[in-house]
């Protein structure tokens, strides 16, 4: 992943999510995508954390719209790899987050490990 390729995409994910446009969110996403977060193990009341699987994804994200109706993210930093990035970003309640995201072959993310300061 260039450095631009990767830019592209934050600043298109953060808008998505700015947007509250859930397909628009989704798009980023492959089938087959995991994620695991904190925040997941919060609202789902699961310990792992971890959303396997587009539709599992879905639900998730919708809930989390509806429990942050004033989600709104800041880019705050891109960090490139091979095939993946770190977005470090701020979110509505001012503390700053992370994510670790892979990408498959089709460029969608395919593993996504959500981090949070307090």
């Amino acid at each position: 992943m260039t450095e631009t390729e990767a830019q592209t995409f934050a600043h298109e994910w953060v808008t998505a999510w700015n947007s509250h446009d859930l397909s628009r969110i989704l798009s980023h996403y492959d089938p087959q995508v995991v994620l695991t977060s904190p925040v997941a193990a919060r609202l789902l009341n699961d310990s792992s954390g971890k959303v396997a699987g587009k539709n599992a994804l879905e639900a998730y994200f919708r809930k989390g719209l509806e429990v942050f109706p004033n989600l709104a993210f800041q880019l705050l930093g891109v960090m490139n790899g091979l095939s993946s990035i770190v977005l470090q970003y701020r979110n509505q309640n001012g503390k700053v987050c992370g994510e670790y995201m892979e990408f498959g072959p089709d460029a969608k993310v395919v593993r996504v490990v959500a981090h949070y300061a307090d």
